[in-house]
């Protein structure tokens, strides 16, 4: 955790003005595990990264490039060995990251580190936030369905260095985003693969995705603001954003159900895979659509686990989604045919796609 990283660099004096702020937003997040590249090796070797004033954002680059790039790598190849068929049969790459800047980028990184074929068409998403993992996804269903047996890896990879800064007393909200945000499982990244018509008896679909619909709120760029700055990335979220999200949510997925052509249903009739930016996104939206508590324990266990790991969350949401239906499969108890993926980036974006459970 950087609160650790922070003990551990600095004195006792220098860190007291934010012990009581640290164990507040500590227990307002909800979140119990986080995990993060930086180390005590990494802060010797770049030892300006813990001073203030000093320009640093070409270290915090140095250390950001390679990292996502193997958090990105190892993602990929668990997840192409768990779907079955060759590295060859990938036509396409959807990387996401808002944690790299540079030339040639992560995309052209992860396709060479991975073999892929040279004619492998790529897609690259720098900086869209939180909501770049479903974005990810949209992109990687439009493409998969206007290219005839095409099989699209879609990777998401982000580390918090880019963002650390040395403790001020200036910047105590610098303290929110490290209770909040983490780089996931351990590998910081994550991975899926995109298509159709699949092969049966070797690939096994877990969501159909129906329709996915981008809308943005104009005049909310403030709200999720996030600057690439000499000491790195400074970025800040308003205490507004749960409330805008609240105002906004039915509205968003009347459109959604509206371009898809298929009946609104009651709320509670959904399953909800929602990025869990922070707990009162999730209260908020509880509240609103009147959401039975359980509809979103995926998004709440994936943040109390991983904290908000931006682009990558939704791939932890998911897989909690999956274990989750199945229990309710085992135990005989209903199981939703159909459900929201939902996420939220910079000013004010959402994302969303309706999906079909294929495996109820």
């Amino acid at each position: 955790m950087h609160a650790c990283i922070y003990w551990s660099v600095y004195s006792s004096d220098q860190i007291n003005f934010t012990v009581p702020s640290m164990v507040l937003t500590g227990k307002t997040t909800t979140v119990k595990t986080r995990y993060v590249v930086m180390l005590d090796e990494i802060l010797k070797e770049y030892p300006k990264l813990a001073i203030e004033g000093f320009p640093t954002v070409k270290q915090h680059l140095d250390i950001c490039n390679n990292a996502v790039t193997q958090m990105a790598i190892e993602a990929s190849q668990i997840c192409i060995n768990n779907w079955g068929r060759a590295m060859s049969d990938i036509t396409h790459l959807v990387y996401v990251s808002s944690s790299e800047v540079r030339l040639s980028g992560g995309d052209l990184y992860l396709a060479r580190a991975l073999g892929l074929n040279p004619g492998t068409q790529r897609v690259l998403l720098y900086f869209m936030g939180c909501s770049g993992g479903v974005a990810g996804l949209h992109v990687a269903k439009d493409i998969a369905e206007n290219n005839l047996r095409s099989r699209v890896l879609l990777a998401t990879s982000k580390t918090t260095i880019i963002g650390f800064k040395p403790l001020s007393a200036e910047r105590p909200y610098d303290l929110v985003g490290v209770a909040l945000f983490g780089d996931g499982d351990g590998t910081g990244a994550g991975a899926m693969i995109i298509g159709t018509d699949p092969v049966s008896d070797i690939e096994h679909p877990l969501f159909e995705l129906h329709t996915a619909v981008q809308s943005f709120l104009p005049e909310t760029d403030k709200i999720i603001d996030g600057k690439l700055i000499e000491e790195g990335i400074s970025f800040k979220l308003s205490r507004e954003l749960p409330h805008v999200i609240e105002d906004n949510v039915e509205d968003f997925y009347r459109k959604l159900m509206g371009i898809a052509g298929v009946t609104e249903k009651e709320y509670n009739e959904l399953f909800w895979a929602v990025h869990p930016g922070e707990p009162a996104i999730l209260n908020r939206i509880e509240k609103r659509l009147d959401l039975v508590p359980e509809k979103l324990n995926a998004s709440r266990q994936a943040l109390m686990d991983y904290g908000n790991a931006s682009s990558n969350t939704i791939v932890f949401v998911l897989e909690y989604m999956i274990e989750e239906e199945s229990l309710k499969m085992k135990k005989n108890n209903e199981s939703c045919e159909w459900g929201l993926i939902l996420a939220f980036g910079p000013e004010i974006t959402l994302e969303g796609i309706l999906v079909r459970n294929l495996t109820v």
